[in-house]
């Protein structure tokens, strides 16, 4: 299949989860994160800026479970232990990458953005056709919320220098996963970037009708 414009119509940057659990042990987080999590923070503070200086959309989710565990659900059924509680270490967002008053910050319990959350009624206001994803986890809320997003009709891209997985073998089979369901979805920061600054200085890089 043909790879698909980098960017259709309206662009939207989708913060997954960049919590501060994300620089801690597995034993102390409650789910395994491949290393690399400050060089990750590192690029979405690049792409951050780079997309409020386009005046790009910018959705930030943050996963927060209740301390009674009533949300829970499943998730426990697997290789996660109890993890993003209200009030716990390690459950807010990394303190460089938190929103704006006029961004858009969604507290979700499951897996996927689209979830029980408010999501796709914002998407709907912004007239949204491409939803860029970086943070984490790559094979858990990333892959889901692409799936989801994927069979809403979204294009979506993700920047593979700013996604981590739960380990390096999960993180790119997610990646490539992803890819089989959108040819040109896996993207870089620099190219990112690169588009936010062209959007910035109002050239024609938007291709395609908005949804």
């Amino acid at each position: 299949m043909p790879t698909q414009p980098l960017i259709v119509g309206n662009p939207v940057l989708v913060v997954v989860d960049i919590q501060e659990g994300g620089g801690m042990s597995a034993d102390d987080a409650g789910i395994p994160v491949m290393p690399g999590h400050a060089d990750r923070v590192a690029v979405a503070e690049r792409l951050l800026a780079a997309a409020r200086g386009a005046g790009v959309p910018v959705v930030f989710f943050q996963e927060v479970h209740r301390p009674s565990g009533v949300d829970f659900g499943r998730e426990l059924d697997g290789v996660e232990g109890v993890h993003c509680v209200e009030g716990q270490p390690g459950t807010d967002l990394e303190p460089t990458l938190r929103p704006l008053p006029t961004e858009f910050h969604i507290v979700k319990r499951r897996y996927s953005g689209f979830i029980g959350t408010d999501f796709e009624i914002v998407l709907r206001g912004l007239q949204a056709s491409t939803l860029i994803l970086i943070g984490g986890l790559t094979d858990v809320c990333v892959h889901y919320t692409f799936a989801d997003a994927h069979q809403r009709d979204y294009y979506v891209r993700v920047v593979t220098d700013c996604v981590g997985g739960s380990s390096q073998y999960r993180h790119d089979a997610a990646l490539d996963a992803m890819e089989y369901l959108q040819t040109g979805a896996l993207r870089t920061s620099d190219e990112i970037i690169d588009a936010f600054a062209r959007i910035a200085a109002g050239a024609p890089v938007l291709e395609g009708a908005n949804r």
